[in-house]
Order: structure tokens, then sequence, then C-alpha cells
């Protein structure tokens, strides 16, 4: 037996424009992580106008509390009605009963207590939206008090749909469900459901366990539950290096090494030689780059030590927002590929998916030996390691003033006013302009102000922490300074790098241990002892950054 639940009435009182539409298409869009440009058909098919109406749709959901209300007493009403055993909930269903499910009104008796036996199965789903994480998530996604949610995925599916990573929990799977059908926008119900991938890992277990289940679908392990087996901590590494750019002036000289330094560093304090992966110069691509950080955060669990060591190019490169003028700049590393493009550059866009769902007890450290600030190259040992953009993309910065007949900096968005109270803290995350997306903060997810943060977390059903995961960083230098090259006799290093290595070594032969907020103030003193202008930095949950540096500690 199935009972459908619909909300098509709801949606009728608002009115979308074209332009409203078009403006949340980039909404859902502007992340990368959905983007139809980056797909390999690399254009919006024939289905375009459906798609952008749809994406106007999500959009007045996500942002009108009325909306959002009016949906989820429906999805709550049916469940206590219908008192189902399977739940389907497809593309915008996914997030009308998502947010019903996780809201405290779901722990009303007889609705939890139905919940709580219930399987769960999302597909087409626009959950793990950028867009959707930030509004309706906290920014994180968060497990559900249901017997067992199954999560389908399409990665061809052109209608704002993205993975999720729910690390937390036992109760958890997704299964990919790939299929790409011409014409179509690859995100019908009936092909995620009779895909074989779901009949294995959803259809079989579920009928082995019962018959005669009870549906109602939200439309327009083994599988086996319980504790995992004991698992032991998981160490492992991976550092970039990029010496020897396409463009000849962009050449640096001490990235591999320094990328030696660090592995011969981490072996020392006993990371195993076989954790720790390279990638160096011409390998060391975009897909390169981000096809082995799939590797560093694949399966994390707590208790786990995960490094990420870049030395290369830094740059900034501005960029287009939802009016399709450019009003924000992003933090990137550059890659041997980069061509001053979001799709050939790292970003904390492209990457963010990976690591904003780490467990909070799992230690990612991010380690980058670049700056963004760009610079003109320079000869001899004090070379800096960051791009200047090229005439054409820097005149996105640029706007000409009439009255004094120059070209002056155009005036960018405040990506978030309201996120803290803390001018300093605002720096670290959205930059001197607050404008710019720095990498490793998730800030694309960090919508809410400090005052919804901290009464979300006085919330009820709020005990563990809230929002995205934040790694460990440390950087070469602040955010509006250059990161140098420095040459050990006739051999050249990063000045960071060559300092953080020889401190770190001190330590460890002194069987001294060491805080990570101590090993940056040490290697901040060294390189102004050493007339170095640069400032190395550390952001991090301030009892991460107090720690003793766990390779050390041993």
């Amino acid at each position: 037996m199935c009972e459908y639940v619909t909300y098509d009435d709801i949606f009728e009182r608002t009115k979308l424009t074209a332009w409203k539409c078009a403006r949340a298409f980039w909404k859902l869009t502007a992340s990368g992580v959905a983007s139809i440009s980056r797909r390999k058909r690399g254009v919006l098919t024939d289905v375009a106008d459906k798609i952008q109406w749809t994406a106007g749709y999500v959009v007045a959901w996500v942002e009108e509390e009325g909306f959002k209300r009016a949906s989820r007493q429906r999805i709550l009403d049916a469940v206590r009605q219908n008192e189902p055993d399977i739940i389907l909930a497809h593309s915008l269903g996914s997030l009308i009963t998502y947010d019903a499910f996780s809201h405290d009104d779901a722990q009303e008796g007889k609705i939890r207590d139905v919940l709580k036996r219930a399987k769960y199965v999302t597909l087409g789903s626009q959950i793990g939206n950028p867009f959707v994480v930030r509004n309706i998530t906290n920014g994180r996604i968060q497990p559900l008090d249901v017997d067992f949610w199954h999560h389908l995925y399409n990665e061809e599916d052109d209608v704002f749909t993205a993975p999720i990573r729910l690390w937390e929990g036992a109760n958890f799977r997704q299964t990919d469900t790939r299929f790409d059908d011409a014409g179509f926008a690859d995100h019908t119900a009936e092909r995620y459901l009779s895909h074989p991938a779901t009949i294995a890992n959803v259809w079989r277990p579920i009928s082995a366990e019962a018959t005669g289940a009870r549906v109602i679908g939200a439309m327009p392990r083994t599988l086996a539950r319980g504790a995992p087996a004991p698992r032991r901590k998981t160490q492992k590494a991976l550092l970039i290096g990029i010496n020897n750019y396409p463009n000849e002036p962009d050449r640096l000289e001490g990235c591999v090494n320094d990328v030696f330094t660090m592995s011969s560093v981490l072996q020392e304090c006993g990371v195993p030689p076989e954790a720790i992966r390279t990638c160096l110069d011409e390998r060391a691509t975009a897909k390169g780059i981000l096809d082995r950080l799939k590797w560093l955060l694949d399966d994390p669990k707590p208790g786990d030590e995960l490094i990420f060591y870049y030395s290369g190019h830094g740059a900034k490169i501005p960029q287009y927002g939802e009016d399709f003028e450019p009003d924000h700049q992003v933090e990137v590393l550059v890659p041997w590929d980069f061509d001053w493009t979001p799709e050939k550059a790292i970003s904390d866009d492209q990457i963010y998916g990976l690591y904003s769902q780490l467990p909070y007890e799992c230690r990612l450290i991010m380690i980058f030996d670049c700056c963004h600030s760009g610079g003109i190259h320079r000869d001899g040992a004090h070379r800096p390691r960051g791009l200047t953009p090229p005439d054409d993309i820097r005149h996105r910065e640029l706007k000409w003033d009439i009255k004094s007949q120059m070209w002056v900096s155009r005036d960018f968005n405040r990506i978030n006013e309201t996120f803290t109270r803390q001018k300093e803290t605002a720096i670290e995350y959205f930059g001197h302009n607050g404008a710019t997306k720095r990498l490793g903060r998730a800030a694309m997810l960090r919508g809410l102000s400090a005052r919804e943060y901290d009464r979300l977390k006085k919330g009820r059903r709020r005990k563990q922490p809230i929002g995205p995961y934040l790694p460990l960083i440390i950087e070469a230098c602040g955010e509006e300074q250059l990161s140098y090259e420095y040459r050990h006799g006739a051999v050249s290093y990063g000045a960071f790098t060559f300092s953080l290595a020889n401190i770190l070594r001190r330590e460890n032969a002194a069987k001294r241990s060491i805080s990570f907020e101590r090993l940056v103030a040490k290697t901040r003193a060294q390189l102004a002892e050493l007339e170095y202008d640069q400032t190395p930095q550390i952001l991090g949950p301030t009892a991460v950054r107090r720690q003793k540096v766990p390779l050390l500690a041993r």
C-alpha cells in the first residue's frame, strides 16, 4: 500500500518571475558541486527552462519560513496518520521531509516512534547542495532518528543534486545510481528506484526484513544496523609540490624539496611511509589533486589524523555573484594546469564537500606554503609564491572613476556581515574586505548569524556541536602578505616550510611536546629573526590549536 503526499497547492501561493528563477539558479549552482557547467555535457539540455523554474521553487521554499512550516506540518501529519514503514522522498520532497524529520516537531511521541521504525529513502535530492546545507541544515547535515536512511545519488542528475557524506551513525548509506538519459535531466524517480544498485542495496535488504510494508512517498552493510567493527586510528598524508609551471616566469624552485622535507619529518615522527602520498609538478593538475584529496578524506573515523600539505603558487580570483556581476573573491591553490577559471583551480568551494562533514573528533591539518596576494617575481632568495592576475581577470576588480579619470577598486559585497561580532574572526573567514572565500573555512556553508548560531546551540535536540567541520589550518603568511622561497646554500626551499621542519625536528630530538599554537609562534619568530616579511597564521577550534602536536606527543 502506498500513499502519496503532495504539496503543489502550497507552492501555488508563490509567484516566480524569470529573473527570480535566474537568480535562484545561480544560488544553487554557484558552488560548483552540482554545477551543470562542469558536467561532461557542458551545457544545459532542452529542459533548461524547467530546471530554472525548479530552482526558483527550491530557493523560495528554503527562504520562506511560511512555506517550510506548512509543508513540514503536512509531512508530519501524514507520518502520524499512515504510520509508514518506508518513506520515499524525491527531489524537493527530500528537502521537505528532511526538514520535518530533523525539526523539534518530529519529537512528538507518536511521530518519533514511527520514524524510529521507518526506512527513509531520498533520491534526486538537493539536501547536499551547499545553498541548502547553508540555509536549512545549519551548515551541517545531521543524522536522523530513523531506522535507516538510504540516499540514492546520480552524478548525472542536473537538478542541483549533490552527494551526502554523513560520517556519524551507522544508520546511513549512500548508493551511487548513475544513469544518463539523453534529452532528460536524469532526475526521474522511476530510474532511481529501478536502478540495479537500488535493488541490490535497498529493496532486497528491506524485503528480507519484512513483507507487506506500508509506504508513503513525497513526490511533484550489508545494511545491518549496530556498531561497526573496532577500527584502529588511521594516519594519512597528502603532500603537493609544484615547481615547473608551464609558464616559465611562474616557475619556482623549492616546492618539490619542501614535499620531500615534509615527508621525511612525518616519517621521523612515526607516520608510516605507505600512508604518505605525493603529487608533484605536471601530475599535480586540478583533477590530480582533487582525486588524491578524495583518497585522503575517504572513510574518515573519529580519532583519525589526516594531513594535507601544499607548496606552490596561490592566487585570488574575482568571481561573479547572483546579479551576474563580480561581487566577491576566492582564494585558490594553483595546480599545474591552472588557467584562472574555477574548473582549473583548487578552491574551498571544490573541497569543502569532502571535509565539511568530517567527524568532529577526526583531525584534519591543512598546511599551505603559498600566498594569495600575488606580486611580481623577484630574483634571488626572496621569491614570492603568489600569482598576479592577468589584465582581463584584474579588470573584474576595477571600475572607472569618472571624477578622477582613474581606475579604482570595485566595491565587493560582504559575504555574511552577521556571521560574527568579532572583527578578527570575520577577517579570518572572509578576509579584510569581507568578500573573500578563504581556503579551508567552508565559508559557503557559514550562513548563520552569531545570534542564530547561539539560539540553535541551545535547542533541545542540539546536544552535539553544530555547523560545518573546521580543519586546523596553518598558513605560511597573512592574507595580504607574500610567502617567500629560501636558498639553503645552493638548494631552495620555502622559508616557512624549512623553518617549520627545523623546529619540529628540534622538538622531536629533545623529546619535548609542543602545541600547534606554540609551533606556529616559534616558526613566526624564526622568520622574523631572519627578516622575512611574512607572518605564519593558525586557525582552528581553540581546543585543537592548544593540543600537543600528536606526532610529537607519542
